[in-house]
């Protein structure tokens, strides 16, 4: 996220002091939803690698391609994720938003209608190449 203009020197003296480019939207007290303005400038991008402790080396070896790529130029540009679901419980007049998603987790985090997530066949992980070691349960 990028910081504000007036807190960029802050970045490289007192990075806990800057501010983001960033906004929620809000209905009657209700969070729907959020972003913010991004970084496009590589010189910004590596002063908050650097803030976030990252040294030059690690920041180039893990993110060396994306600052590669702002060197291309990047114009200003911004993101929004909107909560659907927050939206739809507000505009039905429930309470909680489980009772509007549509295939809502328990709180064992297991979707009791499809039964998600299940077990994967074995035939399944081999055509991805993937491996797994899961121990048993005890039954």
């Amino acid at each position: 996220t990028m910081p504000n203009e007036e807190d960029l020197d802050l970045l490289e003296t007192d990075p806990h002091k800057c501010h983001a480019q960033s906004y929620d939207i809000v209905l009657n007290g209700y969070e729907l939803g959020g972003g913010s303005i991004r970084i496009h400038r590589r010189d910004i991008q590596e002063a908050m690698f650097k803030a976030l402790g990252f040294t030059k080396e690690k920041a180039e070896e893990q993110f060396g391609w994306f600052m590669d790529a702002l060197d291309f130029g990047f114009p200003p540009h911004g993101g929004l994720a909107l909560g659907l679901d927050r939206f739809a419980m507000l505009l039905a007049g429930k309470d909680n938003i489980r009772e509007v998603i549509a295939f809502p987790k328990n709180s064992k985090a297991s979707e009791p209608l499809t039964h998600a997530p299940s077990t994967v066949a074995p035939k399944q992980l081999d055509e991805l190449y993937l491996k797994t070691d899961v121990p048993e349960e005890d039954e």
